[in-house]
């Protein structure tokens, strides 16, 4: 399996964990900075690679009234000011081709949503960044049909992948984590990040919003590990009950360390 170079000596895959959190959506400068500075100093202490991550614009919110973010151009402002101040590499959603290039002068890994993992203008004007692109799994694909979406990033001679498990659609509002898939998607020959967060998700749950069971995404980034993960991503918020996207799955701030602990420890048995 290939190793993907993020930057700041942050490499995915290879047999040591990484670790992608932040907020959902970049909520004020002062919250992505504060979770930033935590976050940065615990991977710094637990000798971890981390990016950050948080979205300027949550464009596929259940609501037209949901909260969506700063915008382009100051959400871009301040994952720069995480980046250069904290020295860590940055990650951020995209959403239409034309946001690639100018999220790409600033982030160094440039994510599609799931729900967009089949669009193919997409997926290329990622890839002709240059950028890493993680690519999460369509909540409707199976773990094979990931080989296509590879096929369109390798298109344009990018080869710096990371596919991203986030649970399947089982039935409606529900989703569950088949841990083959993990193992399906490494075969394609890239890193594989679990996201623990989303995968406890239910999309549209709330009627106006999604709703998810939270408690249980620790469950899940300690079994992606044990199955051989290479990555675990996951929303993290000072106060998760007043977050303004997925509050009802973001794992609190403060409770991230002794996850973060638990997770090398599993992955240093069976890495």
């Amino acid at each position: 399996m290939k190793a993907v170079e993020v930057d700041k000596g942050v490499r995915i895959g290879g047999g040591k964990l990484v670790f992608i959190a932040g907020p959902c959506v970049i909520e004020s400068r002062a919250m992505a900075l504060g979770i930033a500075a935590e976050l940065s100093a615990l991977s710094k202490k637990l000798k971890v690679g981390y990016i950050f991550k948080a979205s300027f614009d949550k464009a596929n919110r259940t609501s037209v009234d949901s909260f969506r973010g700063p915008g382009i151009d100051k959400g871009l402002d301040i994952l720069a000011e995480v980046r250069s101040k904290y020295g860590v590499p940055v990650l951020t959603d995209i959403h239409e081709p034309w946001q690639a290039k100018v999220a790409a002068q600033v982030c160094d890994v440039l994510q599609i949503p799931a729900f967009l993992a089949r669009q193919t203008d997409l997926l290329v004007a990622a890839g002709e960044t240059g950028a890493v692109v993680n690519v999460k799994k369509g909540q409707f694909m199976a773990p094979e049909d990931m080989a296509a979406v590879v096929g369109k990033i390798e298109s344009t001679g990018n080869r710096r992948i990371v596919l991203c498990e986030r649970g399947s659609s089982f039935g409606y509002r529900n989703l569950v984590v088949d841990m083959r898939s993990l193992a399906i998607m490494r075969s394609l020959g890239y890193p594989v990040v679990m996201d623990a967060t989303h995968a406890v998700q239910r999309p549209g749950g709330l009627g106006n919003a999604s709703g998810g069971d939270g408690k249980y995404a620790p469950l899940i980034a300690r079994a992606a590990v044990a199955a051989g993960v290479d990555g675990v991503f996951t929303e993290v918020h000072p106060s998760p009950k007043n977050a303004k996207s997925d509050a009802a799955n973001a794992i609190r701030l403060r409770d991230i360390g002794n996850l973060w602990k638990t997770l090398v420890a599993l992955n240093n048995v069976v890495a």
